[in-house]
């Protein structure tokens, strides 16, 4: 008998404005929050009539992200949705050969095979990856705010609702920065945890100075002070500092840099995600290859909550990820599904259905569509 091929994909660039206008780009890249970002959705059909849907990126304009995607379309079209390591390998070749489509383009198509192996097998992904858990402690992430009072407000909120963590992406200016960090865990005490990822915004003499006051105040890790691929600034401070340095969530070449990046010692702990990493399949062995070498592996936001319910079940098959992670507040972030994480006592608790047990929201996905590729 013969196994059921990918016969049909639909590829849809939707706005995350009820206008449907594109967001202001110079405004949107420096991410106030306040508004939803523009997404993508793809869905997959069998040849036995079986749907696969993913969310995908929508970057600054989701018809743009969605074009990149659209280069992906014809590989998948008449391959098995169960062959996930078979159709990974054989997509290096063909994006070599004359594609080079962006780190976020491939993960959707992924994905949503996982949703219909899923659903075939009537079992909830995160089992047929391997469960190790059935509830796994959230940490929110804020978006850029002014200064100290308002990370202070949004910590102490975050801590009242019971959530394990809290990380700021801080102002970007570095006595700015350390006057917050230092609010916070003023505010919080002692005990709570906290995290710190600047997003790029330091050279490395700032990185060790901000990583130096970081240690005095029991933050868990510094993520991403350098460009990721400042291997050489990375390493350095890693070597300098006690406080673990987080990277690796944006290199190009999932786990294969990512081991790179753990053989050299250029981080202490590892990100991936299911959207700009290569999908579940490429989370699973970024996962393998961390464990490997004793090292965590940590899941960056996927920023959509219909792409953090996908995160969640590779979440629930790995043993060396502590968290998860969302966006602070949910609201620019949760939309387009009918089903939701559910929360309890700040944990994130484990799905129930069939396939990535999602039921989505077509009628708001419909109403967001500006074209179908």
């Amino acid at each position: 008998m013969s196994s059921p091929v990918i016969t049909n994909i639909e590829i849809r660039a939707c706005r995350g404005g009820d206008e449907l206008n594109s967001l202001d780009a110079v405004s949107a890249v420096q991410l106030p929050g306040g508004s939803r970002p523009d997404f993508t959705v793809i869905t997959l059909t069998t040849s036995d009539g079986v749907t696969g849907t993913s969310f995908g990126f929508g970057a600054l304009d989701a018809k743009v992200a969605a074009a990149t995607m659209s280069q992906v379309k014809p590989f998948f079209l008449g391959r098995s949705p169960h062959n996930a390591a078979k159709n990974m390998k054989e997509f290096e070749l063909f994006d070599r050969r004359w594609n080079h489509v962006p780190i976020y383009s491939y993960a959707p198509f992924d994905n949503a095979c996982w949703d219909i192996v899923g659903k075939m097998a009537h079992q909830p992904v995160y089992k047929l990856l391997g469960a190790s858990r059935e509830k796994v402690p959230l940490y929110v992430s804020s978006m850029f705010l002014p200064g100290p009072d308002e990370y202070v407000a949004q910590a102490l909120a975050v801590k009242a609702k019971g959530y394990k963590g809290y990380k700021l992406h801080p102002p970007g200016e570095v006595d700015l920065d350390i006057a917050c960090y230092r609010a916070v865990r003023e505010a919080v005490g002692d005990d709570f945890t906290l995290m710190a990822d600047p997003v790029i915004a330091y050279t490395y003499e700032q990185a060790l100075k901000v990583g130096r006051e970081l240690e005095k105040l029991n933050y868990r890790w510094l993520e991403e002070p350098l460009l990721d691929v400042n291997f050489n600034g990375l390493k350095k401070l890693r070597e300098k500092l006690d406080i673990p340095i987080c990277g690796t969530e944006v290199l190009a070449g999932a786990h294969y840099s990512t081991a790179y990046c753990i053989k050299e010692g250029i981080v202490d702990i590892v990100r991936t995600d299911v959207s700009w990493r290569g999908g579940i399949t490429a989370v699973m062995k970024t996962a393998h290859v961390a464990e490997a070498f004793g090292v965590q592996c940590e899941l960056h936001t996927t920023i959509y909550h219909a792409m953090e319910q996908i995160q969640l079940h590779p979440s629930l098959a790995m043993v060396n990820c502590e968290f998860f992670e969302t966006l602070f507040p949910f609201d620019d972030f949760n939309f387009g599904t009918k089903s939701q994480l559910t929360i309890e006592d700040g944990y994130v608790m484990a799905p129930v259905g069939e396939g990535l047990c999602i039921e989505y929201d077509w009628d708001f996905i419909d109403a967001h569509t500006v074209s179908i590729l």
